[in-house]
């Protein structure tokens, strides 16, 4: 018997891609979250996203992305402006999902940073992202680790 799949995974898998490309635009033009979900509202994508989790994604990591970035440094071995910018989203959004959506089990966070990162990060960047997110994930989900 196969395991009982959470139909919101797909949609939050597609919000989590979309939230990558925000973060990215975010990172090569500033500006307030609040413009980024108005602009990613006509994607053509948001229609089968988990709207919700991709607003509170952008949100918070926009809000808290300095704190995110000093988390980061523990982990990463190089600072987070010198990051790949798909690598640097991915990290942002992997770390924010790792401190604050328990419901979200550690393993699917890695997976999905790791999928992301082998679709649009580059050749082996996928390899960085889960190294990174591993470290993280010890040190926040000590318990499920």
């Amino acid at each position: 018997m196969s395991p009982i799949k959470d139909p919101r995974s797909g949609a939050r898998s597609v919000a989590r891609k979309l939230a990558m490309q925000a973060l990215y635009r975010l990172q090569l033009n500033e500006s307030p979250w609040q413009d980024l979900l108005s602009e990613f509202a006509a994607e053509e994508d948001m229609a089968r996203a988990d709207r919700e989790y991709f607003d509170e994604i952008v949100r918070a990591v926009v809000e808290s992305r300095a704190a995110l970035d000093e988390q980061l440094k523990d982990w990463a071995d190089r600072a987070p402006a010198e990051l790949d910018p798909v690598e640097h989203a991915v990290l942002l959004i992997g770390v924010h999902e790792l401190a604050q959506r328990p419901d979200v089990p550690w393993r699917v966070v890695v997976n999905e940073a790791v999928s992301l990162t082998r679709r649009f990060g580059a050749t082996d960047a996928h390899k960085y992202v889960n190294a990174v997110l591993d470290r993280a994930a010890r040190v926040l989900r000590p318990h499920e680790h």
